[in-house]
């Protein structure tokens, strides 16, 4: 692997670890299986990439998006706790609907950004590289995200809605309210899915209304990988290992893009299959631990 095809797999692991922590949120600490995350990526490309075409500052373009991601999740949740529809069916229908949504915010299936300024454009870190500065810029951005969502989980609401994912029943019988818990976890997450989102946007140069597909598949693959990598109940470990298992998968399918065995050779349609197998691989890690641990003992 070349020292800039590593770079790409580092940027890629990064920016979309910010979508993999709002998948954290609802898939692990809310245990609420939530399919919208396909429909608000692409929306916070969408929003981030039709400002920026008018003028506006693409770090504000950011926020925006957020608050677009955290609407369209105050609807999955909206669907699954006001109008009693099983959670899984509200993500599906929300997504269904955000695909409309998306095109009529972007007005046409793509936008390119080419020739407007974005959060990478001048960044001038320590007199590196775009590829590696790039890299240091989105640390800091998903350094800042992480530490926010650990201090989260430790105030009374980040209890409460980790409560909320291991026992609904005994938070009711402690009086409180579990449906704003719900419409709170997946705001947040589908939040934080839109602002990978618009970052991904920005960095690659465009934004498409297909560009979500699939997304949720990344995301449980880098939770799970995540777990694999550091085992702990601990929020802090649960959190770094989100963001560990991303940069893991992105670095895992640059790897498997330029192995060549004769000549075979896989290639980006073989993405869907690489990421089964890593998740695979992931999901019998931990028994695998085990074993050799009694092994050992």
């Amino acid at each position: 692997m070349s020292l800039y095809a590593f770079f790409g797999a580092i940027e890629q692991g990064l920016v979309f670890g910010i979508m993999a922590l709002g998948v954290f949120i609802t898939f692990r600490a809310l245990d609420f299986p939530d399919l919208s995350v396909d429909g608000s990526f692409p929306m916070g490309a969408a929003i981030s990439a039709v400002m920026i075409s008018s003028g506006y500052n693409p770090w504000v373009t950011l926020i925006v998006a957020v608050a677009g991601g955290a609407a369209a999740g105050c609807v999955t949740a909206m669907l699954n706790t006001k109008l009693k529809i099983l959670n899984l069916l509200s993500g599906i229908l929300t997504m269904i609907a955000l695909y409309s949504v998306n095109l009529r915010i972007m007005g046409m299936p793509n936008i390119p950004l080419l020739g407007f300024d974005t959060i990478y454009t001048s960044v001038n870190i320590f007199g590196l590289p775009s590829y590696a500065a790039n890299v240091v810029l989105l640390a800091i951005i998903v350094s800042l995200v992480a530490g926010v969502l650990i201090w989260f989980f430790h105030t009374e609401v980040g209890l409460a809605l980790r409560a909320t994912g291991d026992n609904m029943k005994m938070v009711r019988a402690q009086g409180a309210s579990t449906s704003r818990m719900i419409f709170f976890g997946v705001a947040l997450s589908n939040g934080l899915v839109a602002l990978s989102g618009a970052l991904v946007g920005q960095a690659q140069g465009f934004a498409d209304v297909n560009m979500g597909i699939g997304i949720i598949v990344a995301g449980l693959a880098s939770v799970i990988l995540g777990e694999a990598l550091v085992s702990s109940n601990g929020v802090v470990k649960a959190v770094i290992g989100v963001i560990l298992g991303s940069i893991a998968y992105r670095l895992a399918i640059a790897v498997a893009l330029t192995l060549k065995i004769g000549d075979f050779r896989l290639s980006p349609s073989d993405l869907n299959l690489i990421t089964a197998i890593l998740v695979v691989i992931a999901l019998m890690f931990p028994g695998l631990r085990s074993k050799i641990g009694a092994v050992r003992s």
